[in-house]
């Protein structure tokens, strides 16, 4: 059995690394942000000296057990790929989009804002060291009205990038696995290229997503994004959703002169996710790549770039797209969400990765705990209304009855 997963003390809210233009919006219940706390990332993943990875769960659940949050079904997108990919920096878009979506509610304006205002929301740089470690969740859970009328919880995710020179390949597996065992919405952000080592990075997952599938009979994972930033082959395809269908079509497709370990892996992926899909981007510009002051302004963005991203954006969160998290096929609340944190940090905290046999086991360890919480809190709320502090005792003669 794993160990137990180390728990931190919540102190993630007192250094949000950025703040959102909307820290005066009213939150309700035991569990909500001070007046004098502004949103931003926080941290809720840490990674710690000796390639130890701590849940922060009062951060976690500060954020997720909200009362106006805690019972919604939740949306969870996450962004994951290699370091110094741009991951943060499309987030802050995706952030912008957000804002101008769920709070503001104007639909149908230019999102993208003014050409010289400075990106902010999840911290980045320019440079060629990293910047985010750990799993971040931006403090702000936004309300989304579905097409279906609901009102759903929409997360944002940012993760670790892979392969630096401070990671273990243990290290980089772990938030990979995570993020998309966690994800309703997975994006694999990736550099000019799918790449035959870009696919195998999903092995892990489509043994398990196979032993789930026997047991189950629903796909274990549901949306999963590739998007090409820095697309060099506009002539081979298009920028955009058409163009990234060509080329993930190519990258997947099993042929007889493949090695058998290449056509089993792009089967089991095909099998794993309920959805696949890929977008390419062209490159944003010298200004972006080479400037060292550059903070995000759009008018320092090339327009190609800017007019991928309008398109970019809306199919990932507009109200139509956002795909509700589900684990074995049923949708997942954000109280419920607490414990499936807890649950696979548990399963990673070992020293080896585990095996796919015992992330099912997880998976259904915390189906049964976050079953166990919602039945307690039934029979409690049911009780508060037979015996509640408003309601009359019984008298000892109708004990006798």
């Amino acid at each position: 059995m794993a160990e137990q997963i180390k728990v931190t003390r919540s102190d993630s809210f007192e250094n949000v690394s950025k703040f959102s233009e909307n820290s005066d919006t009213m939150m309700s219940g035991d569990a909500k942000l001070s007046s004098s706390e502004q949103y931003g990332a926080i941290q809720i993943v840490k990674s710690e000296e000796k390639h130890k990875f701590i849940l922060d769960h009062e951060a976690l659940e500060r954020i997720l057990l909200q009362d106006h949050i805690k019972d919604k079904h939740v949306v969870v997108v996450s962004v994951a790929g290699a370091f110094r990919k741009g991951k943060s920096f499309l987030l802050d878009f995706l952030l912008r989009y957000m804002n101008f979506t769920y709070i503001e509610e104007v639909p149908n304006g230019d999102w993208m804002g003014p050409n010289d205002v400075p990106l902010e929301g999840f911290s980045w740089r320019g440079g060629s060291e990293r910047d985010t470690t750990g799993i971040l969740m931006w403090s702000h859970v936004y309300l989304a009205t579905l097409t279906t009328g609901e009102k759903a919880a929409v997360v944002l995710l940012d993760t670790q990038g892979t392969f630096d020179s401070e990671s273990t390949v243990r290290d980089c597996a772990t938030v990979f696995a995570l993020s998309t065992m966690l994800s309703s919405i997975q994006i694999y952000n990736l550099s000019q290229n799918i790449q035959e080592d870009d696919l195998q990075h999903l092995q892990l997952f489509t043994e398990y997503g196979r032993l789930a599938l026997a047991d189950t009979g629903t796909k274990p994972f549901q949306r999963l994004q590739f998007l090409v930033r820095d697309w060099s082959f506009p002539y081979e395809a298009d920028y955009g959703e058409e163009g990234g269908r060509k080329i993930l079509e190519r990258r997947l497709q099993i042929s007889e002169k493949q090695h058998a370990e290449l056509q089993s892996l792009r089967e089991h992926i095909k099998s794993c996710f309920s959805e696949i899909s890929c977008f390419l981007m062209p490159h944003p510009g010298l200004k972006v790549a080479t400037n060292p002051k550059f903070d995000g302004r759009l008018k320092d963005i090339e327009p190609d770039f800017k007019e991928s991203l309008s398109q970019l954006v809306p199919i990932l969160l507009a109200p139509e797209n956002l795909l509700l998290k589900e684990i074995s096929g049923v949708q997942v609340k954000a109280k419920d969400l607490v414990q499936y944190f807890k649950s696979y940090l548990n399963l990673f905290s070992g020293d080896e990765l585990p095996e796919p046999k015992s992330m099912l086991v997880a998976t259904a360890e915390a189906n049964n705990l976050s079953a166990v919480a919602s039945a307690r809190e039934m029979y409690s709320s049911l009780m508060d209304g037979v015996w509640g502090g408003n309601q009359p005792y019984l008298k000892m003669t109708q004990y006798l009855v």
